[in-house]
């Protein structure tokens, strides 16, 4: 399955949540690319949208392959791989501080008249454009359910199916529009796949519902 670009692969994930339409559902992005996924989604399910912020742990030299994840309260998720691939204990350490460091600044300017939405008791769906390794979703995800969520879904258009199968314990309900089993990268999915700007989702998380 090939989606257009997010906006399309964001009106598929809709029709496939609608269930949820009309029970207030909290929407939440892992930022920059899942944003304006996030505020079609909560547009058609009369919901919420807000970012759950979580970071990758960057391979030394290869900043677009993760070894793990760390969400705002410090909690990490390392791969079974990220010592070999990491060199030393040390790596991941600074690694995760660089990390931590950019969800406060990301939090101060996403969101700086507000503090999060609430997830507690509510329906919470978290939204990517992807995934790939899904360790940055294991990571909101396990964020999530620390704040008593009444339903925790993860919602992406394409993972590869041992990804899903990773993330599926983290979550009460998967919905992922495609499977496939040659999965190389997110953006081959996607025939337009640009980057989201900070200024872009500033803009999206401002016309928010609660903000």
């Amino acid at each position: 399955m090939i989606f257009r670009d997010r906006e399309d692969a964001a009106r598929r994930l809709s029709e496939a949540l609608m269930q949820y339409r009309g029970l207030h559902p909290l929407i939440l992005a892992i930022p920059r690319g899942a944003v304006p996924m996030a505020k079609t989604i909560a547009d058609a399910l009369d919901g919420e949208v807000d970012v759950v912020l979580v970071r990758k742990l960057r391979a030394p030299g290869n900043p677009e392959f993760a070894i793990g994840s760390v969400d705002e309260t410090g909690w990490t998720y390392l791969g079974d791989y990220a010592g070999h691939v990491a060199g030393s204990q040390r790596y991941i350490e600074d690694e995760k501080e660089t990390q931590l460091r950019v969800m406060r600044e990301r939090r101060a300017s996403y969101t700086p008249i507000r503090p999060p939405l609430d997830p507690e008791g509510r329906i919470v769906i978290v939204v990517d454009d992807g995934l790939a390794t899904g360790s940055t979703m294991i990571a909101a995800l396990h964020a999530l359910r620390a704040k008593h969520p009444r339903k925790l879904v993860c919602a992406v258009p394409v993972a590869p199916p041992d990804t899903l199968e990773k993330v599926k314990p983290y979550a009460d309900e998967m919905v992922c529009l495609s499977a496939p089993e040659e999965f190389y990268a997110v953006g081959q999915f996607y025939q337009s796949f640009p980057q989201v700007s900070d200024d872009e989702v500033i803009r999206l998380l401002g016309a928010a519902p609660g903000s």
